[in-house]
């Protein structure tokens, strides 16, 4: 009997469980980890009302720090984790129900950039600890360089995936071929470049999302010094080109801070979960309008804006900090 075709789930799926980093790496927090805990604290206890929160803690002391702050409402879990960023170090979970397989892909640190220790091993980890079989890949891919919309597409970009610092032995044709394969997926839809001083070479889940099979989300530029307004501009029409249906919200426009200016700030990096989508909030002017549009771009969902800007300031926000378990 042939093997069957693996199915990827969209974010919108019915979930188990939604797994979340815990920040613990005082250094990849400029000295303090004070205000990422903060803020990483109010995305947990916003999303365990909607579904079963499970947080991964690197280390002792984060399996103590996290337990104090949100064990009241979560599962906290000692499993090997460099600190926050299960989206790209978890397991990707093909599947439903009984047939769930965990999809564990090589993590280079996001082409030898940021290597911490237990990155390597938190796919397999989790899978262990969801009791689920997990399938090893020699291919890098990192989660959020991928997003899915449950009917065989796939959106990526080409600065990520096509970065010879990733797979540099293998052609693009060769990487599509292998995630199709692994992942089930009929159509790759490749955008060009991420988000301005995004050091994960330009993921997509910073970019553009779907929100329905065949729909995309993205952002139009905000204000005058939007300093991505020709990449979002592109996106968008990169998009419409491949015959999806596209909606735009605003992006949070320029957004200062940190060590990079500016900093890339996005509203896509939003995380979907059962009856909830948890959006990071940067300001209080274009915020307000996307969440607004966004409250009728997910009927039946509650959408939840909650600051991210001590996230960001590791290089991430919501959707690269968490990683869901379909049902």
């Amino acid at each position: 009997m042939p093997d069957m075709k693996p199915y990827l789930p969209p974010e919108w799926a019915p979930q188990a469980a939604l797994w979340c980093g815990w920040p613990h790496l005082v250094d990849e927090w400029g000295g303090s980890l004070e205000g990422p805990r903060a803020h990483v604290t109010g995305f947990i206890r916003a999303a365990a009302g909607f579904v079963p929160v499970k947080v991964a803690a690197g280390s002792a002391e984060a399996l103590a720090s996290a337990t104090a702050a949100v064990g009241d409402v979560a599962d906290v879990v000692e499993v090997p984790a460099g600190d926050i960023w299960l989206r790209d170090t978890g397991p990707i979970v093909t599947g439903q129900g009984p047939a769930r397989v965990a999809q564990a892909f090589r993590f280079n640190g996001w082409g030898g950039k940021y290597l911490m220790p237990g990155d390597t091993e938190t796919a397999n980890a989790i899978a262990a600890e969801e009791s689920l079989a997990a399938e090893q890949h020699k291919l890098v891919l990192e989660g959020g360089a991928i997003d899915a919309d449950g009917e065989g597409r796939l959106l990526t970009t080409r600065q990520c995936l096509l970065n010879p610092n990733r797979n540099p032995d293998l052609t693009a044709a060769e990487i599509e071929a292998r995630i199709c394969s692994a992942l089930g997926i009929d159509e790759m839809i490749w955008l060009g470049d991420g988000l301005l001083n995004d050091h994960t070479d330009g993921h997509v889940d910073n970019i553009a999302r779907f929100i329905g099979p065949g729909h995309a989300l993205c952002q139009m530029p905000s204000g005058e010094d939007d300093p991505n307004k020709a990449v979002l501009l592109d996106i968008e029409a990169t998009l419409r080109d491949a015959g999806l249906q596209v909606t735009t919200i605003p992006s949070p426009g320029l957004i200062r801070g940190g060590d990079v200016e500016p900093i890339p700030a996005s509203h896509m990096n939003f995380t979907i979960t059962n009856g909830a989508v948890l959006v990071p909030v940067y300001e209080e002017h274009y915020s307000l309008v996307a969440l607004a549009e966004m409250r009728v771009l997910f009927p039946g969902r509650k959408i939840v804006g909650l600051p991210a800007g001590h996230i960001l300031g590791g290089g991430g926000s919501f959707h690269c900090m968490t990683r869901e378990i379909p049902a």
